[in-house]
């Protein structure tokens, strides 16, 4: 009761502007899912829960119908469910829930009655894939480790550095009431997922990595196992990445996406027959980062979605002439997008600078999308601020676009303290997403108390294309510095912004921009640096993405020392004099927590103004709720009492 009556009093919005806790009280849509006749939709709805004694993302399942007459949730309780799928005939979803302690598979059908649990054992269970005729589902899995636990109980608990990976495998179970002993399929020497079902229901398409290792995604190939014996083999096994393999509706053929096997990746769709032969690389996409939805109905057009620019695009391709065509336009911004088996419906969540994250179900053939959930309604009593999108040329010619929040009072003319929020990445993006959703830094958050927020996406961006995303290859602190500060200079010859009263935040690669801006200007009053890379020598020694940096700056440090420090903004530290609050996770693998302290330890030992603060149990990003909330608390009390 107790949190549920914390949940309730969260419910009702404050009066005159955001706070931290209408930023905390904002729902994220995802696992969006149609019907088999596209008439209803499935989606998960996560609630950040926070209590005297509980501070998590709960996850639970709803259901809406098509037309948006009727939304309700499907699934309840205080353990979470999630990732639903449909039988063939629509009569039932298959989910996930550690409603029982471990993650299991449930049955959930429409006719009534509660849910079925379908697996029960200590296999650790990934994704899942419904067959065609809706009488099995194969999921990946791996098996628990009885040494490990053994050693976890006597304080042994020692491992050694990339040789405690588990083998995910693959095993099969009968939808039929019964006996639903698990039969495993595939026997993996590395780890097995995106599992794919052939429109025969013979085979498995899946892709095979070395490990789950961030790093090993360079080594995934597409795989072919036969459902009656297990035995497998390769579709597409290349020095290249390959991932999210689809059959093609007459199961002749099997289209997936190619990377070269560096960082920043560009993938191309590619179609190969099932034998292996007469492989056909397609025609490169406007991002190369196509997300593949399906074939239309007669198998003669492949759907896909991707960024472009500020917002989302859904395209087609005619597999044979290649010739690309856009299903949508605009800057909607989409989350997850996902077809119908039967091709006829779309399912996906949007949102705007102006509307939260909702979902949405469009016909496959027109672009006409119908809300059908009001999860945020209540964020929308709130006042909104002004979003509007903004481009300028850098110093060197290229144009530059991002979106710039105005305070919510702001008079024209009024010149007003501009905060430059840089993203992470570097190969993400500022999309034209809602000003109150939750981020380090949200835009509504900082408008309420008189900030505009500029959001820009300089070079090595996604969404721009391929040689857009890679054009800071070897130039880390470069065009991308002056892609932000020429960005700033636009919002303050446009008499927006105060240039006396300036702020930078930012996290992960966006943290290294910080650090950098800090080392390299004065101009910016307060800096704020989350997860931050202060020193790219050592940070590549330590991360779990050894590949990143290497790739990024043209060769491991060893082979050119100088220039590794010459782009670590730590080098620079002498010069720094911006009060900087760093922000890091105490258990981060992707960018350890030594990067911040060793430059907070410098920043102290120079006499600069410096806080650091640390989070316990948290990896690169936060996902305990109160952790979240003292992160936004935190920065935000930084930015006010230095510009203020």
């Amino acid at each position: 009761m107790k949190r549920i009556a914390i949940l309730m009093l969260l419910a009702v919005p404050a009066l005159g502007g955001w706070t931290t806790a209408d930023i905390m009280r904002a729902k994220t849509v995802t696992e969006v899912a149609a019907s088999p006749d596209g008439s209803r939709v499935t989606f998960t709805v996560t609630e950040q829960v926070m209590s005297d004694d509980k501070s998590e993302l709960l996850r639970q399942i709803w259901i809406a119908k098509s037309d948006g007459s009727e939304t309700l949730p499907l699934t309840f309780g205080d353990k979470s469910s999630y990732g639903a799928s449909w039988l063939p005939d629509g009569s039932a979803i298959v989910f996930v829930s550690a409603r029982s302690g471990r993650p299991q598979l449930y049955l959930l059908r429409f006719r009534g009655g509660e849910a079925e649990q379908l697996t029960n054992g200590k296999l650790e269970i990934g994704g899942f894939e419904i067959s065609p005729d809706g009488t099995s589902i194969a999921f990946a899995a791996s098996e628990p480790n009885a040494d490990e636990e053994k050693r976890a109980k006597t304080k042994e608990d020692y491992y050694f550095v990339d040789e405690d990976s588990k083998p995910r495998h693959i095993y099969l179970i009968p939808v039929a009431a019964g006996k639903r002993e698990p039969r495993r399929i595939v026997k993996s020497a590395g780890y097995a997922g995106q599992l794919e079902w052939s429109p025969d229901g013979k085979s498995i398409a899946y892709v095979h990595s070395k490990s789950s290792a961030t790093n090993d995604w360079s080594t995934s190939d597409v795989m072919l196992a036969n459902v009656a014996g297990g035995e497998s083999r390769a579709i597409a096994a290349t020095p290249d990445a390959e991932a999210g393999p689809l059959f093609t509706p007459d199961g002749k053929s099997i289209v997936y996406i190619a990377s070269a096997p560096h960082w920043p990746q560009a993938y191309r769709i590619n179609i190969v027959s099932i034998d292996g032969t007469n492989r056909r690389e397609l025609a490169e996409t406007y991002d190369a980062t196509p997300d593949i939805l399906g074939f239309s109905p007669d198998g003669a057009r492949l759907i896909f979605s991707e960024d472009r620019g500020l917002g989302s695009r859904l395209y087609s391709m005619d597999l044979k002439s290649e010739r690309i065509a856009e299903i949508s336009s605009g800057h909607e911004v989409f989350g997850e997008t996902r077809m119908n088996d039967a091709a006829t419906h779309i399912a996906l969540t949007m949102q705007s600078p102006e509307r939260p994250s909702e979902v949405y179900v469009t016909r496959a053939d027109r672009f006409a999308p119908v809300q059908v959930s009001h999860v945020n309604d209540e964020l929308l009593k709130l006042p909104i601020p002004k979003t509007e999108l903004i481009r300028w040329k850098s110093k060197d010619g290229t144009e530059i676009d991002g979106t710039l929040t105005y305070p919510l009072d702001y008079e024209a003319g009024k010149r007003v303290p501009l905060v430059l929020n840089v993203h992470g990445g570097p190969a993400q993006a500022h999309h034209a997403t809602f000003a109150g959703a939750y981020t380090a830094f949200p835009a509504a958050l900082y408008a309420s108390k008189g900030y505009a927020m500029l959001r820009p996406n300089p070079r090595g961006t996604t969404g721009y294309g391929r040689k857009f995303r890679s054009a800071n290859v070897r130039d880390w602190g470069g065009g991308d510095f002056d892609d932000l500060m020429t960005g700033v200079d636009a919002v303050i010859a446009r008499g927006i912004a105060d240039p006396d009263h300036l702020a930078v935040v930012g996290w992960s690669y966006g943290g290294f921009m910080t650090e950098w801006i800090a080392g390299h200007t004065d101009r910016f009053k307060v800096a704020v640096a989350g997860a931050g890379l202060a020193d790219l020598l050592s940070f590549t020694g330590t991360s779990d993405i050894t590949t990143f940096l290497p790739d990024y700056l043209g060769g491991p440090p060893w082979t050119n020392l100088d220039f590794w420090r010459a782009h670590s903004p730590i080098t620079y530290v002498t010069n720094m004099k911006t009060p900087m609050l760093l922000i890091h996770g105490e258990v981060d693998e992707r960018v350890p927590t030594s990067q911040s302290y060793e430059l907070y330890r410098a920043l102290k030992e120079r006499g600069v103004p410096a806080r650091m603060m640390v989070m316990p149990r948290s990896h690169h990003n936060p996902t305990e709720p109160k952790m979240r909330l003292q992160t936004m608390t935190a920065a935000l009390e930084w930015v006010e009492k230095w510009m203020r």
